[in-house]
């Protein structure tokens, strides 16, 4: 190792990015111009359900200022989406697309028209004037209703409105059930959850100097979404490029398209910089949401303590389009029997569309609500048994060798027994001779404040799962004469705030042994780098830091047989996933994991209903935390973010239109609603295929926080409350129900 190198995996760095953006000096997109820029505005549909009979746009290509206005026979391939392509860009008569009905929109979300005026404002306006002639058809905004024989369609080659329909079948349920000497039963319901990202929706489209269409905007994986612009543009790739400058936040929100196509579209026709910034309400009512579900939950257990029978239904609202609800529910399927070895499973998922608003990708990827079931489950067990809720863990937990629901063993490094023992020991519970056991929680004085403790557990996939092909490329170039001056790495995974690009950087300066002030990262640009996937599942530190050992292992070995500068690209492939059996669900689902168990204190307030999160413990492995302060960071923000959707975040809708697209009426966590301490509790229990032993962890601390607040609500009050948000109208609801509260 060169004397000169002072930085090791293992510590922490500031953050490449953090004066930029502490100082103001870094750009979002919002915040680049372009002279002569035209500006965009984006007219949505007025209908949750309707065929667009006509679009009349002569009032506003005659408004003083408009330049153009597309609609949907100006798309040459009208369609895009990044698992199905079944939506299409714009909609209305006209259209060129293989979905069907494309002149249909499905939710209010659907776009139908884009206007490109001199100003913002004319655009504005001109979007106002455009007249749209709908047939109004049937519509459905439950699931469980969608799922009903006569229920509108939404889309005609999905037959009851089922999007997807996952299977698990493993062991005999009918003994598994003999048996039980304990079952608990459960009907846990889920909301949407708006992303609230720092930078709405925002971009700039452009012709750069080689005559390629040119997008700058913030998404999570640029060569995805060059894809789907030429795709749906019908140009070819070396024809489009995409730039992410600072992206402002991301949490699975900026996956699927916002405005990249259409400024695309109105680049390419116009030969002009054209721009747009969608407000903050447009934001909230226009891009998708967590999955809202019903789970519906039935657990056995003997008397000693283990689990011997678990059957469930998982049905998720899809809203009107696919997005990644195939994969989102998929992972709720494998996620709602939790990281515990139970010898007979039955579950049914379901995807299921309705004229709701957009669902789609949100960090932990169905994860926390199949959480949300399997540890309320888990806590009423262990209640209905006398049991501490940390010893009935750790006689069901995974173990190296265990068989996941699927029928598969876990891949080698299951670490979620530590886990489990290191959050008790970190927290409120005790070991003796008789086990673990939490002693009596200490009261307020306030006879209006009940305190309560809650735990609960997770599991989660790094990279993508289900058979999805998983790769990265990176390239590392060396330059010097005796020695290595600089270090240059290409590499176009997403910074949206994680502090990604700066473990890269580590990585690099591990991988080719310089100090990081040596390395030169290029990244979120098509024309420089090759695909990276995307800044999701958990696994770009996972991803990325194989593909850069690769590469740096590649270029050393040409540097010493004296190449100036020497370049190595590399491809990581990790092991093969596979797609669930449709009848059985076998399937060897991921190839790594990561795992978590958090505990909670919470104080509920029982003449207001407001719920405190006072205290959380979150015991974590990282596998091999890189940039232990970038971890930490991870770890409180997942959970304040957990805490909102649990406690606070409640999206309103009515017949499929969101009645409060503000954060002044859709309330998130502030500074002030912070736990008195967020205990972050980093493991390192190598991956054996991690780079140097690294797992993914972003996505893990999320999970179990709701089914711990919920237990610890219980504690507090003896009420089980399976529906979140747990806002204080709801948990006064229920308390009143049974008596508490009344002075």
């Amino acid at each position: 190792m060169s004397a000169e190198k002072t930085v090791i995996l293992g510590q922490t760095v500031r953050r490449l990015d953090a004066v930029g953006k502490v100082t103001g000096e870094t750009p979002y997109p919002g915040d680049i111009n372009l002279d002569g820029q035209l500006w965009m505005k984006q007219r949505f549909s007025d209908r949750a359900h309707a065929r667009v009979v006509a679009v009349d746009t002569s009032k506003a290509d005659a408004l003083p200022g408009v330049v153009r206005v597309f609609t949907a026979k100006d798309v040459p391939q009208n369609e895009y989406g990044l698992v199905i392509k079944d939506q299409p860009v714009l909609i209305g008569p006209g259209s060129s697309s293989q979905v069907a009905d494309a002149d249909v929109v499905r939710c209010y979300a659907d776009c139908i028209a884009v206007v490109v005026a001199e100003t913002e404002a004319a655009a504005a306006e001109a979007a106002r004037l455009i007249e749209v002639t709908y047939e109004d058809l049937p519509a459905v905004f439950d699931p469980l209703d969608a799922m009903q024989d006569g229920a509108p369609q939404i889309h005609v080659n999905r037959p009851g409105n089922i999007l997807c329909h996952y299977k698990i079948r493993k062991g005999d349920m009918a003994a598994g059930w003999a048996l039980a000497d304990v079952v608990v039963e459960g009907e846990y319901r889920t909301g949407h959850q708006e992303h609230a990202y720092l930078q709405p929706e925002a971009g700039l489209g452009y012709i750069d100097e080689q005559g390629r269409v040119t997008v700058i905007v913030a998404g999570q994986w640029v060569h995805e979404d060059q894809e789907q612009i030429c795709h749906a543009l019908n140009l070819p790739e070396e024809q489009v490029r995409v730039i992410y400058p600072a992206i402002g936040g991301a949490f699975g929100g900026r996956e699927d398209m916002s405005v990249q196509i259409v400024l695309a579209l109105a680049a390419w026709k116009l030969r002009r910089p054209v721009k747009i910034v969608w407000s903050r309400e447009e934001s909230i009512l226009y891009h998708h949401k967590r999955h809202p579900t019903v789970i519906r939950a039935k657990w056995g257990a003997t008397k000693d303590g283990k689990i011997v029978a678990a059957e469930a239904m998982v049905i998720g609202d899809a809203g009107a389009y696919n997005y990644t609800s195939t994969k989102v529910m998929g992972n709720a399927n494998l996620c709602v029997t939790g990281p515990y070895e139970i010898p007979n499973i039955h579950v049914d998922t379901y995807a299921v569309h309705t004229n709701n608003l957009l669902t789609g990708a949100f960090r932990g990827f169905g994860g926390p609500q199949g959480a949300f079931a399997a540890e309320g489950q888990m806590n009423k067990l262990a209640r209905a048994l006398g049991m501490d809720p940390v010893e009935l863990r750790l006689k069901n937990v995974l173990r190296e060798g265990s068989l996941l629901s699927v029928g598969t063993p876990l891949p080698p490094g299951v670490s979620i027994g530590q886990v489990v023992e290191q959050c008790a020991e970190q927290s409120y519970w005790q070991r003796d001779g008789d086990g673990w056991q939490r002693p009596p929680t200490p009261q307020p004085d306030d006879p209006a404040i009940r305190r309560g403790i809650g735990f609960a557990a997770g599991f989660k996939n790094v990279g993508f799962s289900f058979g999805f092909p998983e790769q990265s490329w990176a390239t590392i170039e060396l330059h010097g004469d005796a020695e290595i001056e600089e270090v240059i790495v290409r590499h176009a995974g997403a910074e949206v705030g994680q502090g990604t690009h700066t473990v890269m950087a580590q990585m690099a300066a591990e991988a080719t042994d310089v100090p990081l002030t040596k390395v030169r990262l290029i990244s979120h640009d098509t024309a420089e780098t090759l695909t990276s996937g995307s800044a999701s599942a958990s696994r770009l530190t996972f991803m990325a830091g194989n593909a850069i050992r690769g590469a740096a292992a590649l270029a050393l070995e040409r540097w010493k047989n004296e190449e100036r500068p020497a370049m190595g690209t590399y491809q990581y492939r990790p092991p093969k996933t596979t797609p669930y059996d449709p009848e059985t669900g076998r399937a060897e689902p991921n190839f790594a994991y990561g795992y978590v168990a958090q505990a909670v204190e919470v104080e509920v307030d029982v003449e207001t209903g407001l719920i405190r999160l006072v205290r959380a413990v979150s015991a974590n492995d990282v596998g091999r935390a890189v940039n232990p302060q970038l971890v930490q960071g991870q770890i409180e923000g997942a959970v304040v973010q957990a805490q909102g959707y649990a406690i606070m975040e409640n999206l309103i809708t009515e017949e499929g239109r969101i009645l409060n697209p503000y954060l002044s009426t859709y309330l998130i966590p502030t500074v002030l609603d912070v736990p008195d301490e967020v205990k972050s509790v980093i493991l390192e229990y190598a991956d054996p295929i991690g780079p140097w032993g690294a797992r993914g962890m972003a996505e893990m601390p999320y999970l179990p926080l709701a089914p711990a607040i919920a237990a610890a609500v219980f504690d507090a009050t003896g009420i089980w409350m399976d529906s979140i948000p747990l806002t204080p109208e709801r948990v006064v609801a229920a308390l009143r129900e049974h008596g508490i509260g009344v002075f």
